[in-house]
């Protein structure tokens, strides 16, 4: 950050300083915007999802607090806030209050890497890609800590369900994403969706489509979603490795959880479905503010078309069997993922020989 101003003035000048002030109020204020959305889209996530999901099951879904039901995510809210916290007497105390904080601080912090305007990212790095997955795999240790530390067989073994689940999906999602940083050659997201302009359709999604396939199934594990949400299989593990959480501490795993699908979904957008990047028939007829602007909404729209095909499959497929989970991760997602690459690196080098 010196480095930024060392050219403009001196450094240890007034003026110097007052721009290293500018500088962070700016961070600080998007970091405050990007975890206001993101506990406002926790919030009202829920309330798609229960929604979506009580049409598609012939109910109404929430509709008793607030018209239509749009306060019952606050009311939820106010009603976890101040539930008891009940601590299991044999548990590992220190790793039990740890755990849920460590699942959902790394699920947090992947925000600040998230392209959601040409030009907006807390933190536009070079390496955005595999901080994303270096925070997704950190967030395993939260689940995992907490089926330990809670001294409760069924949270132990929903903590390690989920371990060998991520370890097994985690691959098969860095390996889809292989394709996409040969195509784009960079590990920067604001760079993947500039490259995909160069594309048919914009998007990634039709050169990659096996490598899309592979993500949106990895993506599904990764959150622990259904029909892959073994770690918290309410007919085998009552809840899993958040068993014996309550109140708040249950919140910050509810919150981590659906902030991981916004991630995911926002993934899918940058790296497959073109992220905010709009046809040029539009940017070529408004102005950059409106471009701006229309690209946010245009990217938030791919992330909850995403969302949905959450909430969709949820309501329609059955839970696997874990035997069947491990299979699909090793036998159909890894090899596929690694003909993708190799799909990838032959038709890169046809195409540059034919250059």
């Amino acid at each position: 950050m010196t480095g930024l101003f060392e050219s403009i003035v001196a450094p240890g000048s007034l003026d110097y300083m007052i721009n290293l002030v500018i500088m962070l109020v700016i961070i600080l204020l998007k970091i405050a915007a990007v975890v206001a959305v993101a506990l406002l889209h926790v919030a009202y996530a829920t309330y798609f999802e229960r929604k979506v999901i009580g049409h598609m099951q012939v109910r109404l879904g929430p509709r008793e607090v607030g018209p239509l039901g749009l306060l019952q995510p606050f009311a939820d809210g106010v009603k976890l806030f101040f539930k008891e916290d009940i601590i299991p007497a044999d548990a590992d105390k220190p790793l039990f209050y740890l755990a849920p904080v460590i699942f959902f601080v790394s699920a947090l912090t992947s925000l600040s890497v998230l392209p959601f305007f040409d030009g907006f990212a807390v933190a536009n790095i070079n390496v955005g890609l595999l901080f994303l997955f270096a925070m997704s795999s950190l967030g395993a240790y939260g689940i995992v800590l907490s089926g330990w530390s809670s001294n409760s067989k069924f949270a132990f073994l929903g903590g390690l369900r989920s371990a060998s689940q991520v370890i097994s999906y985690e691959i098969a999602m860095g390996l889809s994403l292989v394709g996409v940083m040969m195509m784009a050659g960079s590990l920067n997201l604001s760079d993947i969706v500039r490259a995909q302009q160069h594309y048919p359709l914009g998007l990634f999604a039709v050169p990659q489509f096996l490598g899309f396939f592979v993500f949106v199934v990895a993506a599904f594990a990764e959150t622990n979603r259904l029909p892959f949400d073994l770690p918290e299989a309410e007919s085998e593990l009552v809840a899993g490795y958040f068993t014996e959480y309550s109140g708040f501490r249950f919140a910050l795993f509810f919150l981590g959880e659906y902030t991981g699908m916004l991630i995911m979904s926002a993934i899918a957008s940058l790296c497959f479905l073109g992220g905010w990047g709009l046809p040029s028939f539009v940017t070529a007829n408004v102005s950059i503010v409106a471009a701006k602007i229309l690209g946010l909404f245009w990217f938030l729209a791919k992330v909850y078309a995403f969302m949905f095909f959450y909430y969709w499959v949820r309501a329609t497929l059955p839970r696997y069997r874990y035997d069947q989970l491990m299979a699909i991760g090793w036998k159909l997602l890894i090899p596929l993922a690694l003909a993708n690459i190799v799909i990838t690196g032959l038709v890169k080098i046809w195409v540059k020989g034919m250059v």
